[in-house]
C-alpha cells in the first residue's frame, strides 16, 4: 500500500490503528456538514475502515489518513476512489480535515499529492472532485488544484458541484506550481 509524503503531511492508508483519530474527526458535526450531514459513530467509522482496507487490497488505492508531520497527529483523510464507488466511473479526489486544521493549506497539499498519485501511478486520464454547491471552501481547493467546474450532477444521493481536470492540464498546472 502506498504512503504519500508532502512538506507537512504523511498520507497513510487506513488501518485499524487510525480508528480513534478518524472517529474524533468524523464525529464532529461541522466536519460532516457537507458530507453525510451527521456525525459518525465509532462503529460506523470502524465499518468504513474495513471497507477501505478491502478496497486497498482489491484496487491498490482508496482512502488515506493525513498525519501532520510537526505533531504526529491524524488531522484529516482523503481518497482516490471511483466516483460513486463504481469502477466504471472516473477517479475522484476527496478530502476532509479536523476543524482546527481548516484554512491552513493542508487540504490543497494533500489533494495535490493524491492527484499526482492518480495521474502518475494510476495513469488516470482525468480526475474529478465533487462538493455540495454551497461548500465554498472545497470548491476553492478544487479551483486551486487547476480543476474547472463542469456543472451539477447527482452523486451520493444529492446534488453536487462537479469539478474536473485532465491529465495534460494537470501536468501544466503542476509544473507551473512547482509540484512533481
Amino acid at each position: 500500500m502506498t504512503i504519500l509524503h508532502t512538506a507537512r503531511l504523511r498520507l497513510e492508508p487506513f488501518t485499524d490503528s487510525h480508528l480513534d483519530g478518524l472517529n474524533a474527526m468524523n464525529s464532529d458535526p461541522e466536519v460532516m456538514r457537507y458530507l453525510s450531514g451527521k456525525p459518525e459513530t465509532r462503529e460506523e467509522t470502524q465499518a468504513v475502515i474495513e471497507r477501505v482496507k478491502a478496497r486497498w487490497a482489491e484496487l491498490g488505492y482508496s482512502w488515506w489518513s493525513f498525519f501532520e508531520l510537526a505533531s504526529g497527529e491524524l488531522i484529516g483523510a482523503g481518497c482516490v476512489q471511483h466516483l460513486g464507488r463504481d469502477q466504471a466511473n472516473p477517479l475522484e479526489l476527496g478530502w476532509r480535515l479536523r476543524r482546527d486544521k481548516w484554512h491552513q493549506g493542508f487540504a490543497l497539499e494533500a489533494a495535490e499529492a493524491m492527484a499526482t498519485f492518480a495521474f502518475n501511478t494510476l495513469q488516470a486520464p482525468r480526475v474529478q472532485a465533487v462538493c455540495k454547491p454551497d461548500n465554498a471552501a472545497s470548491a476553492k481547493v478544487m479551483t486551486r488544484l487547476g480543476m474547472h467546474y463542469i456543472g451539477r450532477q447527482t452523486w451520493y444521493d444529492s446534488e453536487v458541484a462537479v469539478y474536473e481536470i485532465a491529465r495534460g492540464d494537470w501536468q501544466v498546472h503542476s509544473e507551473s506550481q512547482g509540484a512533481t
